[in-house]
């Protein structure tokens, strides 16, 4: 069923924003139909097709990108909004590339209330003495995808954290900057979960909602959830999203008071993850 008008009025101001947030940190080249994301900071990123693109994408387009990426040492993904630009997963798929269309859910006004959970929920600020560990739960969380149970917890962030124990000073910056506001939620064990919104221009995105393995279904991601939804309506923004890993991941989001309104498409090396 094609998107409703309402809904891909939506969408083209989220492929908007998608084009936007990552020149915060990034580079560009417009090759044939795509802008390339080239990295100046710490995270790897992609190509999208342009913004305003008036012409089915082919096998060839995303070939002569993928050679552009090679030649560059970046990685070889793609990232784009599946009703926007229906022609991009087909051609994906021949060149060989492995192709996910994950739920792309906006908040549909309130959010409903997160049950209250024995974990200290809070806004991480640019000097943060603890910012390593922070940082590795969604390392850790990640590692070990999905919404299962395990043993898997504190004594894996800390090796973690140890391993890298400076944390990235690009990340200060962007917090200090506004460019990522960065939640956490602690116990008596430290950080077990942590997620973060990234606004520009009165729409924001949320990313990297994670929680230890081995404090998982106590809700403590929606509340975390909740705590970044209160900070964007705090600073006045008016759209708030999110792509969700899974059918199941997008449920617990509709919970909260999330609608579906499209797809986001992930393209990458086959076996090569394309998100956390």
């Amino acid at each position: 069923m094609p998107p409703s008008p309402s809904d891909l009025e939506t969408l083209t101001l989220l492929d908007r924003y998608l084009d936007a947030a990552p020149r915060t940190g990034a580079a560009t080249e417009d090759i044939g139909p795509f802008t390339l994301f080239i990295s100046t900071g710490i995270w790897p990123y992609y190509a999208r097709p342009r913004i305003g693109l008036d012409r089915a994408i082919t096998p060839l387009d995303v070939l002569a990108m993928r050679d552009r990426q090679r030649t560059l040492g970046v990685p070889e993904t793609f990232e784009w909004v599946v009703e926007t630009t229906p022609s991009m997963s087909a051609a994906a798929r021949e060149t060989g590339l492995a192709v996910e269309e994950l739920p792309l859910l906006v908040l549909a006004g309130s959010l409903r209330p997160a049950n209250e959970v024995a974990a200290q929920i809070r806004k991480v600020g640019a000097d943060e003495f603890d910012l390593a560990r922070i940082l590795a739960v969604a390392s850790v969380a990640f590692g070990n995808a999905g919404t299962a149970v395990s043993a898997i917890g504190p004594r894996e962030r800390d090796e973690k954290a140890a391993s890298d124990p400076i944390a990235p000073a690009r990340i200060r910056e962007r917090i200090r900057d506004g460019l990522t506001v960065l939640y956490v939620a602690e116990d008596e064990d430290g950080p077990i979960a942590s997620g973060a919104h990234q606004p520009v221009d009165g729409v924001t995105e949320i990313v990297g909602v994670a929680t230890l393995p081995s404090s998982r279904r106590r809700g403590i991601g929606s509340s975390i959830t909740a705590a970044l939804v209160a900070d964007a309506r705090d600073a006045g923004l008016h759209t708030v999203f999110l792509s969700a890993a899974s059918d199941a991941v997008a449920r617990v989001y509709e919970r909260l008071g999330f609608v579906r309104v499209g797809h986001a498409g992930l393209a990458s090396l086959p076996g090569v993850p394309t998100h956390g």
